[in-house]
């Protein structure tokens, strides 16, 4: 399926949550504490049709209320306002 954002919104597929610490020990969902991070899925644009300078597989820290979520093939993804990215996470 190919979901091409409209306006100013990025497609987020969220990153998974680390169940189990680096020495082994599984933490709760109670204690996990929520992290804002995805990689970009697709971008929409400007309103002046400019691209977004975001691209497809980017890794992006984001703040904001997930309000849009979907499934797609059994994954969480989500639309957020492009103004809510708040940085590209590299390696």
């Amino acid at each position: 399926m190919i979901i091409r954002p409209i306006g100013e919104r990025v497609l987020i597929k969220s990153v998974k949550k680390a169940e189990v610490t680096e020495s082994g020990i599984y933490i709760p969902d109670s204690a996990q504490k929520e992290k804002n991070e995805g990689l970009v899925v697709a971008v929409g644009t400007f309103e002046d049709g400019k691209e977004l300078p975001l691209k497809p597989g980017e890794h992006v820290l984001y703040s904001g209320y997930r309000s849009d979520e979907i499934d797609v093939d059994g994954e969480l993804h989500m639309f957020i306002d492009f103004k809510d990215v708040l940085a590209v996470v590299e390696n």
